[in-house]
C-alpha cells in the first residue's frame, strides 16, 4: 500500500501566520503609501490655492489708483481704476457739471466717478465727497470716442494734475479677514476713515470669499506709500491650514503699483 504525503497541522499553522504577516504588512504599506499620496495631494493643493489668491489681490491692487491704497491692520483698500487719459478742460461755469477730454478708447459705465489728483491732496480726499475736491460725483455712461464726460452734479476740482491726467474710478474694493475667512468686499461707499472688516460686513456692499481656511492673524499687511524715486508698494502675507491635520501653508507676496497719477 502506498503511503499519503501532507502537511502537519503545526506546518499549516505557521503558513496561516506567515500569511497573516505578510497581508498586515502590505496593508500598512498601502495605507501608508495613500496617506503619503493624500497629504502631498493637500499640499499642492495649498500651494495652489495660495497662488491663486496671492495673483488675484496682485492683479487687482496694480490696476487700482496708486494714491488710494492703504490698510488699517485688517483690510486692504483701494480704489480700481477703469480707464484713465488726458482733460483738455474741467468743470466751469456755469453748470460745472462737464469735462472737456480726449477719448478714453474704451467705454466707462455711468455710476464710475472721475479723479484728477494734485500735490496738494490728501489720501482720505480721495474717498471723500467734498466739493471742490479730487474726486467727482457719479458720471453720465460715456462712450470710447467721446470728447465729453457729463456729471451727475456740478462739482469743482480742487486741484490740477500736473501732467493733465484724469482717471475713471469704480466704488471701492476692500480684502479682510473675517476669523478663517478671507473676504472681498465690493460696491460698498465710500469713506474718508477706512472701515473695518466688521463695518463691511454690514456695509450693504458685495461680499465674496477668497478662503475659508486661513489660520487666525495671519493675513499680515503693509503699505509703502510712493516716493520720487519708486511707486507705492504692497506686502501682504496669510497662512493656510489644513483642516485635516496640523500643517500650514505660507504665502507671501509683495506688489509693486505700477500705475503713476
Amino acid at each position: 500500500m502506498r503511503r499519503q504525503q501532507g502537511f502537519t497541522l503545526v506546518e499549516l499553522v505557521m503558513v496561516i501566520v506567515l500569511l497573516g504577516i505578510v497581508a498586515t504588512i502590505s496593508v500598512q504599506f498601502v495605507a501608508l503609501s495613500t496617506r503619503g499620496a493624500l497629504d502631498v495631494s493637500e499640499r499642492q493643493q495649498r500651494a495652489l490655492q495660495g497662488v491663486v489668491i496671492s495673483e488675484q489681490i496682485t492683479r487687482e491692487v496694480r490696476e487700482a489708483f496708486p494714491l488710494s491704497v492703504r490698510e488699517n491692520g485688517e483690510c486692504l483698500e483701494w480704489l480700481p481704476v477703469i480707464a484713465g487719459t488726458g482733460y483738455e478742460s474741467l468743470t466751469t461755469g456755469p453748470g460745472f457739471d462737464e469735462v472737456s477730454i480726449v477719448p478714453f478708447g474704451r467705454a466707462v459705465p455711468a455710476g464710475a466717478r472721475l479723479v484728477v489728483y494734485g500735490y496738494g491732496s490728501a489720501q482720505s480726499d480721495l474717498y471723500g465727497t467734498s466739493n471742490p475736491g479730487p474726486v467727482s460725483p457719479a458720471i453720465i455712461a460715456v462712450a470710447d470716442s467721446d470728447t465729453t464726460i457729463e456729471l451727475s452734479a456740478s462739482h469743482r476740482f480742487r486741484e490740477r494734475s500736473p501732467e493733465k491726467r484724469v482717471y475713471a474710478i469704480t466704488s471701492p474694493v476692500s480684502v479682510c479677514q473675517v476669523g478663517q475667512w478671507l473676504y472681498r468686499f465690493s460696491g460698498y461707499s465710500p469713506g474718508s476713515t477706512q472701515p473695518s472688516a466688521a463695518a463691511l460686513n454690514g456695509a450693504g456692499g458685495t461680499r465674496e470669499v477668497m478662503s475659508a481656511n486661513l489660520v487666525g492673524g495671519s493675513f499680515n499687511l503693509k503699505v509703502t506709500p510712493p516716493s520720487l524715486q519708486r511707486a507705492a508698494v504692497v506686502n501682504f502675507e496669510f497662512e493656510l491650514a489644513n483642516l485635516n491635520g496640523d500643517e500650514t501653508t505660507r504665502m507671501s507676496q509683495e506688489v509693486q503699483i505700477r500705475n503713476v497719477p
